[in-house]
């Protein structure tokens, strides 16, 4: 029996990788797609969402199925849960990526008010931040989970800057439109970041038993949460 239950949790940690993959993705086509203005690629991100969405439903059926029927120890129900949390995270940051593809339709080929530095510097953290959450997953590594949660911190003062920039231009009647759109990007960034945090969260909780907002900070930083 447990063979078995083992047996459908390695084929939900494959199932949530493949999401994953497709996810990480459109993350990065959805800022490729800004940055070359390349609107058929924006399309693409878009019509991928709907595998995703797919995927998520399975995955949960699959989780809802193996508590029903496997009761999980205290340790493999932290898994199962966690996996269902997961995949919330990850269907919610294809649905960032979407939103921005969208955004990249609504500027279409329209000249760009600024050079885009910061959103692509953004999207590479991001990006990263996902990656390194579903790393942290697979390996268990809480180190690598602590420094995905550390670096939101970045993402935060990226859009911090870009805000106060984008507001400025918005000021320009011309600009004001593409100003707020851009801004909406960074926003959908910073969402993701927080998304890739949440999944750090629950891999922490995964592994130790103790979640994240309920720790002293110092705890949290120091070696002791190992």
């Amino acid at each position: 029996m447990r063979r078995s239950f083992y047996n459908e949790l390695e084929n939900l940690a494959r199932r949530l990788l493949d999401m994953s993959s497709i996810v990480e993705t459109m993350i990065y086509e959805a800022i490729q797609s800004l940055t070359d203005q390349d609107l058929q690629l924006a399309h693409k991100v878009i019509s991928d969402d709907e595998a995703v969405d797919i995927m998520e439903s399975s995955i949960e059926e699959e989780c809802i199925k193996l508590l029903a029927l496997q009761s999980p120890l205290a340790a493999d129900l932290r898994v199962v849960s966690t996996v269902m949390k997961l995949v919330t995270d990850l269907e919610r940051i294809a649905d960032n990526a979407v939103n921005i593809a969208e955004t990249t339709i609504r500027i279409g080929n329209e000249p760009l008010i600024k050079p885009l530095i910061d959103i692509p510097r953004m999207g590479d953290i991001t990006l990263g931040m996902v990656k390194d959450a579903l790393d942290s997953f697979v390996k268990r590594e809480l180190e690598v989970a602590k420094e995905v949660i550390r670096r939101d911190d970045d993402v935060d003062r990226l859009y911090s800057m870009l805000f106060d920039e984008l507001i400025l231009k918005g000021q320009d009647a011309k600009k004001a439109t593409q100003a707020i759109n851009l801004l909406f990007v960074a926003r959908y960034l910073e969402r993701i970041a927080d998304h890739a945090t949440n999944i750090c969260e629950r891999v922490i909780y995964m592994v130790t038993g103790e979640r994240v907002s309920h720790m002293p900070l110092q705890k949290f930083y120091d070696a002791g949460v190992d």
